[in-house]
């Protein structure tokens, strides 16, 4: 028997199953890489944004107060006004010539009245000397008293014409910027007209009033209760529509104590300061309101993916398999950044990287961190 031939085919065989067992081993592939993060609580403040429309402190509606024909406009759009200017003229004639006739009836109800003092005291030395009767003496002393009553409805009617000339000059009630002026020189107005002339707005500071929703309003309520809820609201900011920030912060003053059930929102309102006069009766912007959120878990928009509106994420388990998990979060974000309210933990590692695309379910990968990742893609362009 040749022994050598089977040790040398025996040596062949071995040879060949360990390149056989080298090549199957060759073709076994190493889990891709994807950048994830471990999930951490941490504290932050969100702003959330209530579309606000801006009155001023105090927005005055200037009509009139008698009927006649605007004779003279002495202001335009936007000026700036102080209490008792005049700001239009209503034809002065025809209650200039009713004060005129009121005046002079005055004059001679004053006259009637110092000859019924005279005829009355006549009369009482008269009765005293027994030359009239009693009677005659009652009679004058009536007539002084109707004369004294009638220089009082003189003297009233007076005042009465005195006013109505007095309100042919429209003054302003207050310090403020005039708003638009829908009438012209010529227009007949009156105290029933519908439209006012102007509208003249105190802007020395401003109220932002806005709506909030229930849950909103909750979150503040559960700190202070209904009666105290002020003393926990924070100051505010104000975005204007240009997107820029206002200098100055604003105070809620003022929150309705009932929710309005057609539309789930309680009204509130901001006041802030406006010594620039920047902020004018009619603008429109977003109260922004802070709320510190302890004990947050923050996770990259990148990490998760829709299905049927709802949001999902894939967390990895022991064995570096991934896992698709649906999470909650909150309706706002930090820097791109999604705050998770229910579906995670402080420990879970989470994909952030080919969410959507490459990574699938019950997928093995090989977790690296983000700045290995960003590495990774950064050597891969220079090549």
């Amino acid at each position: 028997m040749n022994f050598r031939f089977f040790a040398n085919a025996a040596l062949v065989m071995s040879i060949a199953l360990g390149a056989s067992a080298c090549k199957e081993e060759s073709k076994v592939q190493t889990p891709p890489e994807y950048a994830t993060i471990t999930v951490k609580e941490d504290s932050v403040t969100v702003k959330n944004s209530f579309p606000a429309t801006i009155g001023g402190n105090s927005d005055a509606e200037i009509r009139s107060k008698v009927s006649g024909f605007i004779v003279k406009i002495n202001i335009s759009e936007g000026d700036m006004v102080k209490k008792g200017d005049v700001l239009f003229e209503v034809d002065h004639e025809i209650y200039q010539a009713e004060y005129n006739t009121a005046l002079a009836q005055l004059h001679v109800a004053e006259a009637k009245v110092e000859t019924s003092k005279l005829t009355a005291q006549n009369k009482a030395n008269l009765a005293k000397k027994g030359i009239i009767s009693e009677y005659e003496k009652k009679l004058a002393e009536n007539s002084l008293a109707q004369s004294v009553a009638e220089l009082e409805q003189a003297r009233a009617m007076l005042d009465n014409a005195r006013t109505n000339l007095d309100y042919t000059y429209i003054k302003s009630p207050s310090d403020g910027v005039v708003g638009n002026i829908p009438v012209s020189i010529g227009n007949l107005v009156s105290p029933s007209t519908a439209e006012p002339l102007t509208i003249v707005s105190d802007i020395s500071k401003v109220y932002a009033n806005f709506s909030i929703d229930e849950k909103f309003m909750l979150f503040y309520t559960e700190k202070g209760g209904v009666n105290d809820i002020l003393k926990f609201m924070p100051n505010v900011e104000l975005k204007l529509a240009t997107g820029e920030i206002y200098t100055e912060k604003g105070v809620i003053e003022t929150i309705s104590g009932v929710m309005d059930t057609k539309t789930g929102s309680a009204k509130m309102s901001a006041m802030f300061k406006n010594p620039k006069q920047l902020l004018r009766s009619g603008n429109t912007g977003n109260v922004l309101i802070p709320k510190i959120i302890k004990n947050a878990l923050l996770i990259p928009q990148t990490a998760t993916y829709e299905l049927q509106d709802k949001k999902f994420v894939y967390v990895l388990n022991d064995s570096n398999v991934t896992v698709n998990k649906q999470i909650e979060v909150e309706p706002l974000t930090i820097n791109q950044n999604y705050i998770v309210t229910k579906g995670l933990e402080a420990g879970d590692r989470v994909v952030i990287e080919g969410v959507g695309s490459s990574v699938k379910n019950n997928m093995k990968i090989t977790p690296i961190t983000k700045e290995q990742s960003e590495a990774k893609l950064k050597a891969a362009t220079k090549k």
